[in-house]
């Protein structure tokens, strides 16, 4: 039922038309889209496209490597890797119209024979022990109660030596998280650690942990820049918000306290298989 849940609470139904429309509105050619066209909404994650190159150079992966995307959305950060490294990625994800939307956003943009699209769970991923030479998780956990399956399949999938990179929010000292927020609408299937426990369970699933870095400074100075942006521009055309729905802004502007008061934190965190 959770899985049920966190689907619907992603799930929009008109996504992909709705994508269409807001290129469309800020200008581009439907009919000759480039990698980057996408860029401003299709990371949906704090920082957008920035904090996915930061998190791909801690794996900088070759041409030959396969890597895995562990809650892929509507395909960002894997459109990111692939054009960027040339690797191959296979991207899973929960929700059926994101996997839907990122197949047809790589093919509109010529990255399908590098990409991969799976709907499954994070908590039981449908590959082989050790086929992937690198992995990555950007926002996902927190819609994950079970953490230690989350982890333990990470760790899995990976060969030994392989590089997991999480980019993830963790719960602050500055209270509960005020919902609705871009992962929860009222706290239901809001499951967040704090970042001790994120590496105590990183650890007990075998990982070895590289560093462990404070997103929250960057991310504080994202949502002022965001703020200084719609009061000087208006309101943007494109932006991950067309994923959220119609409490879109409401959602944004929570998110942006929960980080300015430390009721969250952005947290990057690169580990190894050990």
């Amino acid at each position: 039922m959770a899985d049920q849940e966190v689907e619907a609470h992603y799930s929009r139904g008109d996504l992909y038309q709705a994508i269409m429309d807001g290129l469309a509105a800020a200008g581009r050619d439907l009919a000759h889209l480039q990698p980057d066209d996408l860029d401003p909404l299709e990371h949906f994650h704090g920082r957008g496209v920035k904090a996915t190159a930061e998190l791909a150079a801690s794996l900088s992966p070759g041409r030959d490597d396969e890597i895995l995307d562990i809650g892929s959305g509507i395909g960002g950060p894997a459109r990111y890797f692939a054009r960027t490294y040339s690797c191959r990625v296979v991207g899973i994800d929960l929700t059926a119209e994101f996997c839907d939307v990122a197949r047809r956003l790589n093919q509109a943009v010529g990255l399908s024979d590098n990409i991969q699209i799976e709907q499954g769970s994070a908590t039981a991923l449908p590959f082989d022990d050790g086929r992937f030479d690198g992995a990555y998780t950007q926002n996902v956990s927190m819609n994950v109660e079970d953490k230690a399956a989350f982890f333990g399949e990470a760790h899995r999938v990976l060969r030994p030596g392989a590089t997991f990179a999480l980019s993830e929010l963790s719960q602050g000292e500055g209270g509960p998280a005020i919902y609705p927020a871009p992962w929860s609408d009222d706290g239901r299937y809001s499951f967040l650690l704090t970042e001790q426990q994120t590496v105590a369970g990183l650890e007990a699933a075998g990982f070895k942990i590289v560093s462990v870095k404070d997103n929250g400074p960057a991310m504080r100075q994202f949502f002022q820049a965001q703020r200084a942006a719609v009061a000087r521009d208006g309101a943007p055309k494109l932006g991950p918000f067309i994923l959220m729905g119609a409490n879109a802004r409401e959602k944004g502007r929570n998110a942006a306290q929960n980080q300015e008061e430390g009721r969250t934190r952005a947290i990057e965190i690169i580990c190894c298989r050990g």
